[in-house]
């Protein structure tokens, strides 16, 4: 298990997508999730489980702590001073292949929404912003696919 690789999901509207990035989280190795804005949790409100994540998460979500903020800004602060490298993956301008991201340091990986992606001012707290190439007519990957991707990538998994 890798430590110190944790991941922020911002404003996921999909149960399916979240359930899904538990499953590919946990068998990276991933530390910890953090789960803000929007996204749904494991677990609702009333303390019950949400069927749909652990559909997809099959199991997942009960093996990777996880937390809920309501905005990602407290945490990135705190994993900052606590020396995690910010590492948003997105299309931006000053975003670099993520075959070339490489890491040394604990690790944060941030992902936004499945439509909007991640917020520009969430973008200018990032260390690195990694960008996985299109070369197809849509420009953008599902968000759980491209947790996968990325993750197994950057991690060398």
């Amino acid at each position: 298990m890798k430590k110190g690789i944790y991941i922020i999901l911002h404003n996921i509207r999909s149960t399916h997508n979240v359930g899904s990035i538990f499953r590919t989280a946990e068998a990276c190795g991933v530390s910890k999730i953090f789960l803000s804005g929007y996204t749904p949790t494991p677990v609702d409100n009333f303390g019950r489980e949400v069927k749909a994540i652990s559909k997809t998460a099959l199991g997942a979500e009960e093996n990777i702590p996880w937390e809920y903020f309501p905005q990602p800004n407290q945490i990135i602060k705190q994993l900052k001073k606590g020396g995690f490298q910010i590492v948003g993956v997105e299309q931006s301008k000053k975003s670099v292949d993520y075959k070339k991201v490489k890491i040394n340091s604990p690790t944060v990986f941030i992902f936004g929404n499945e439509v909007r992606g991640i917020s520009k001012q969430l973008l200018s707290q990032c260390d690195i912003v990694a960008e996985i190439p299109m070369l197809g007519e849509k420009e953008s990957l599902n968000v759980s696919v491209a947790v996968g991707v990325a993750l197994f990538r950057i991690l060398k998994i």
